[in-house]
């Protein structure tokens, strides 16, 4: 048998090899890896469907005779599901017949045993060339964006328009579902721009009451309310140079929006009780999930400030939409995970993963990543069985939280909700939680509350309790 020359003949890629004799399967791994290319290596057609819901190679290499399923079924099956997946099958003498009659039907080509290493190399490198697609990516590191794990066509376009935008300075809309993964992107897009040494700062402009936001945002001087006993610099100043996210830009206040639109007009932040104003270089980013157009009709949403923010647009698509992602999102996320809790979780059993691939996700990205850490926190054995999987699909909204981190989150909400009923006066607080002053203020400073920025009509008050809450 011939032997491969050492110069790999295509660029790396991830081949799926299938053949159920033990010494053909090391022989062609060994052979395929010193060309450079990336093997999973299997012996029967069930495992290398169960490898193609995990993660999808660049091309299948695979024996015609198998054991239960053969090469045909499996190549009928890989066709199906991926249309552009290229395959490659080996046969024997006695199966050429079939062989040829498969390329009739798709098949990539075949190459009878023994093989000659030269020609199979050959053979790999036009099969990779022609299912590459037809624009290469403009970049070359994809560093930038490491934290998104997908295969997904839906994806790719997405990040290829994302990696073009972010080589400007214009400001962009992420639009998409809940847990969609809008703040992974913008990160991304921050990464990959010419800011990315300066900071990236992101605020979620739904979860800080409207008190408390502007001062946030823009920054005070020492004695512009009660309690500003310094001066603050805010989220602007803070990201300058960089990039802000504006997280659920949809939530933010009518009377910010204006003040907000005067700083991206004017390039420059007045903080709270300043006279003068500080300019600022900083990248816009913002996103939502609510219908900016219905809440620019409704008078919620100016329209002066959405067309300011809204100079690129980008869609996340839903989990749903991307669900050759699911494996491996749920892979990734077990894996991270699994250090988390210390467990020695090897995967999930094949009826969990396929329970995941097909459930709905409305909690999309974010709903998939609580269902793992549920099933990684609970789970004794090392493949994740069925049975968890299922229980934690029932409770898609529950997030698992320390009793550290709930008990914190509790503090902060209840101290918050006080406040607000006592319109920022301390004492009054104090007595209604039934804790001394000094105690109260102790837990006040310990989670950076400020009783001044409380000091607001009870009517607005009101309000931005019942945000909070929903």
């Amino acid at each position: 048998m011939p032997s491969s020359a050492p110069t790999r003949a295509a660029p790396p890629a991830r081949i799926l090899v299938v053949d159920d004799d033990a010494d053909m399967l090391r022989l062609l791994s060994l052979r395929l890896k010193a060309a450079g290319h990336d093997v999973v290596a299997v012996g029967s057609a069930e495992a290398a469907l169960a490898q193609l819901d995990i993660a999808r190679p660049q091309l299948v290499l695979s024996d015609v005779r198998l054991p239960g399923r053969d090469g045909l079924a499996l190549f009928d099956e890989v066709r199906a599901r991926h249309p552009s997946l290229p395959v490659i099958l080996l046969t024997a003498h006695g199966t050429i017949p079939d062989a040829v009659e498969a390329t009739s039907r798709g098949v990539f080509t075949y190459l009878t045993k023994p093989y000659d290493g030269k020609e199979l190399l050959e053979k790999i490198a036009q099969a990779l060339a022609l299912s590459a697609p037809a624009v290469a990516q403009p970049h070359a590191n994809e560093d930038w964006r490491a934290e998104i794990v997908s295969r997904s066509h839906r994806m790719t376009d997405l990040l290829s328009e994302a990696y073009m935008v972010a080589q400007s300075d214009a400001s962009v809309l992420l639009r998409g579902d809940s847990g969609s993964g809008k703040e992974l992107l913008a990160r991304a897009i921050h990464r990959a721009s010419p800011r990315a040494a300066r900071p990236f700062v992101a605020v979620n402009c739904g979860a800080i009451p409207e008190a408390l936001l502007e001062s946030e945002l823009f920054g005070h001087v020492k004695g512009a309310f009660t309690d500003a006993v310094s001066n603050h610099k805010g989220l602007f100043q803070a990201a300058d140079g960089g990039t802000l996210l504006l997280d659920e830009i949809g939530d933010m206040p009518p009377a910010l929006q204006v003040k907000l639109l005067r700083v991206l007009q004017e390039r420059a932040v007045r903080p709270v009780g300043a006279s003068q104003a500080t300019p600022i270089d900083v990248r816009i980013i913002s996103a939502t999930h609510r219908d900016l157009e219905a809440a620019m009709a409704s008078a919620q949403f100016r329209e002066d400030l959405y067309y300011r923010l809204n100079v690129v647009s980008l869609v996340l698509p839903t989990l749903a939409e991307r669900r050759e992602d699911i494996a491996l999102l749920a892979n990734h996320f077990l894996d991270r995970l699994s250090r988390k809790y210390d467990k020695r979780l090897s995967g999930f059993a094949p009826e969990a993963l396929k329970a995941l691939t097909t459930a709905a996700w409305p909690g999309n990205v974010r709903q998939l990543y609580n269902v793992v850490e549920q099933v990684c926190a609970l789970s004794t054995t090392p493949l994740v069985p069925l049975t968890l999987v299922q229980r934690a699909l029932r409770t898609p909204s529950t997030q698992v939280l320390s009793f550290a981190e709930a008990r914190q989150r509790f503090e902060r909400e209840y101290l918050v909700g006080l406040l607000k009923m006592t319109d920022g006066n301390v004492a009054d607080a104090a007595r209604l939680a039934q804790r001394n002053r000094t105690e109260f203020y102790r837990l006040l400073q310990k989670h950076a509350l400020t009783p001044g920025q409380f000091k607001q009509d009870a009517g607005d008050a009101d309000d931005v309790v019942d945000e909070r809450h929903e």
